[in-house]
C-alpha cells in the first residue's frame, strides 16, 4: 500500500482548509440497483438521482439515495475488468469516496497536495444546462479517497452527468436520519499516528479525542483510537488500529475481510433515536444486543436523562455522559456480506465525545458475533 511522504513541519494553526460538511458518500457496490432499493426500503433514503447507459456511462451505473442532508451514492460496474469492479473483487461492498463540500476545490486540492497528499483526481469543471461543479481528489488511507467538492455555480439535482431519479410508486418514508455525524477508518497495525498525522499536516485536522487499548478493551481484544475534527467541527473521522489483545479485535477482523484499511462506519444522526431505531428494526435492519444487565446501572452512571430506561432496554439503545451533556447511540450489524461495514445511528444531548462508557459493552456485544463466525480465534 502507497503512503503519503508528509512535510515535516506544517504549520496547522489556521484552518487552511475550510470544509462546509460532508457532501456524499459513494460506496462501491456488486448490485447498485439493488442496494438502492435495500438503503431506501430498510433506512428509509429517498430516490435522488441516477447515472448509467441512459446517461451516457458505457462502463457503471450509479444510484443517489437521499435523507435530509446525508446522500449516499451506490455505484456498480457495467462490464467487467473494470477499476470499480476490482475494488469490490478485492474489498467486497464498501466506501470509495467520502466526498467534502468546499467553496474552492481547486484551492483545497492544491493546498492539500502542497502539503504531502497524493492525487486521485486533479482539478476538473464538469458541466451541464445547470450549471458547473469544480471536483477534485486526494487519497487517505486504504483505497479509500477524499473528492473536493465546489456546487456554489449549479443548480442542478446531484452533479452534472446526473439525471433526476423519481420513483413515483415506491417511496418509503424516511426514519428520521438528519446527517453524518462522523465516519470512523480502520487502519493497519501501528498507522493510527501516520494517519493522524496525515489529517493534521495535509487537511489541517486536529485530534480532538484519544483511546488507548485501556478505554477500549475487554477480557479478550483491544484497540486504539484517535479523533480528527476539522477547523469549524463539521467533519470528525475517528481512526483505529488493532491493540494487543488475548484473540483477535474487530479491527482485525475487518482488515482481514476488507482486506485492507477502509471505512469501518457511518455515524448517522436522528433527533428522536427512539423512534427511529423502531422503524430500522420494523424494516428489518439489524442491530447488535448487549445484555440486560447493562441498564440495571445506567442512571448510576450518566445520571438523569430525558429519556425513560424501558424502551432504551427494549430497543437496544446505550447512554453515555461527558461533561457537555449526553448521547444516545446504537450500532446495526455489518450490513454487508463480509464482516466490515456497519452503521451507527446517534443522537446527542449536548455530549461531544463518543460513547467511551459503552466502549466494554458494545465490543463484547461484537465479540458475541465475531464468536458466531468463527473469526475472534
Amino acid at each position: 500500500m502507497e503512503t503519503s511522504t508528509l512535510p515535516k513541519n506544517t504549520n496547522t494553526s489556521e484552518d487552511f482548509m475550510p470544509i462546509n460538511g460532508t457532501d456524499y458518500v459513494e460506496l462501491y457496490v456488486g448490485n447498485s440497483k439493488q442496494a438502492a432499493h435495500y438503503y431506501k426500503s430498510a433506512f428509509g433514503f429517498q430516490s435522488y438521482a441516477q447515472a448509467g447507459l441512459e446517461t451516457g456511462l458505457k462502463d457503471r451505473e450509479s444510484y443517489v439515495v437521499v435523507q435530509d442532508k446525508i446522500r449516499l451514492v451506490l455505484t456498480s460496474p457495467l462490464k467487467s475488468g473494470t477499476e470499480i469492479g476490482k475494488h469490490i473483487d478485492k474489498h467486497g461492498d464498501g466506501v470509495k469516496v467520502v466526498a467534502l463540500w468546499v467553496d474552492d476545490a481547486t484551492i483545497a486540492y492544491n493546498n492539500a497536495m502542497e502539503r504531502g497528499a497524493k492525487s486521485y483526481m486533479e482539478p476538473q469543471v464538469e458541466e451541464d444546462k445547470d450549471g458547473q461543479v469544480v471536483r477534485a481528489g486526494i487519497y487517505t488511507y486504504g483505497e479509500t479517497v477524499h473528492i473536493f467538492v465546489e456546487r456554489k455555480d449549479y443548480n442542478g439535482t446531484f452533479l452534472p452527468g446526473f439525471k433526476k431519479w423519481e420513483t413515483p410508486d415506491y417511496n418509503p418514508e424516511p426514519t428520521g436520519l438528519k446527517f453524518v455525524d462522523h465516519m470512523v477508518g480502520n487502519v493497519g497495525w501501528n498507522k493510527m499516528n501516520h494517519w493522524v498525522k496525515f489529517y493534521e499536516d495535509v487537511l489541517g485536522f486536529k485530534n480532538i479525542l484519544s483511546f488507548d487499548d485501556k478505554d477500549i478493551s475487554t477480557e479478550y481484544t483491544a484497540l486504539m483510537s484517535k479523533v480528527m475534527s476539522n477547523g469549524n467541527g463539521r467533519i470528525k473521522f475517528p481512526i483505529n488500529e488493532p491493540a494487543e489483545g488475548q484473540k483477535k479485535s474487530q479491527v482485525e477482523e475487518y482488515l482481514d475481510f476488507y482486506e485492507d484499511e477502509g471505512v469501518q462506519h457511518i455515524a448517522v444522526a436522528t433527533d428522536n433515536i427512539i423512534q427511529t431505531v423502531r422503524d430500522l428494526r420494523s424494516r428489518g435492519v439489524e442491530f447488535l444486543r448487549v445484555p440486560a444487565t447493562y441498564y440495571d446501572a445506567v442512571t448510576d452512571r450518566v445520571g438523569k436523562i430525558d429519556e425513560d430506561i424501558a424502551p432504551l432496554k427494549e430497543l437496544g439503545i446505550l447512554v453515555d455522559r461527558d461533561d457537555e451533556g449526553y448521547l444516545l447511540q446504537i450500532f446495526t450489524k455489518p450490513v454487508e456480506p463480509r464482516p466490515t461495514m456497519f452503521f451507527e445511528i446517534i443522537q446527542r444531548k449536548g455530549a461531544q465525545s463518543f460513547g467511551k462508557g459503552n466502549f466494554k459493552a458494545l465490543f463484547e456485544a461484537i465479540e458475541r458475533e465475531q464468536e458466531l463466525r468463527g473469526t475472534l480465534h
